[in-house]
């Protein structure tokens, strides 16, 4: 009786609805700003795979991140856009920027955290690496091409 009920558990969490992109977009907070258009987002989860892949390429939390910062690490930062309270992340872009860090946002968390491959994952600083550099510059010089709301 039990392995049934682990098994019944785990065939609901592999079935996953899909949502959107365009319906992703009705759960942001108000602070996404600038947010990774559809080609840009699939691109970042794409990079984001390839340095998880590497050890030490891929910081990954709040308090991680803002040591990393403060300590001048170098790469570009993906932040979830349905982050829930926002306060959780509405310093982060300051950081980013007094550190000169290109940044983003995204529609879901949950996606950030499944190329990570866990459940989710609220914030992201990707490092260059050689295995994923053409991707990587990419990938850079779009984010930091994208209109800053200010």
């Amino acid at each position: 009786m039990g392995k049934n009920k682990k098994d019944k558990r785990q065939s609901e969490a592999n079935e996953t609805i899909e949502i959107s992109y365009e319906e992703k977009l009705d759960y942001l907070m108000p602070i996404a700003k600038p947010l990774a258009p559809k080609k840009l987002t699939k691109r970042i989860y794409k990079t984001v795979k390839k340095a998880n892949s590497q050890k030490k390429q891929i910081v990954r939390g709040i308090k991680q991140i803002q040591k990393f910062i403060r300590r001048g690490s170098k790469g570009f930062v993906v932040i979830a856009g349905d982050v829930y309270p926002i306060d959780a992340v509405s310093h982060l872009p300051v950081l980013c920027e007094d550190a000169d860090i290109p940044y983003c946002y995204i529609p879901s968390k949950q996606d950030l955290g499944r190329s990570l491959g866990s459940q989710y994952c609220v914030v992201a600083l990707v490092q260059s690496h050689e295995d994923y550099k053409e991707l990587y510059d990419e990938t850079f010089a779009d984010i930091k091409s994208l209109p800053h709301p200010y």
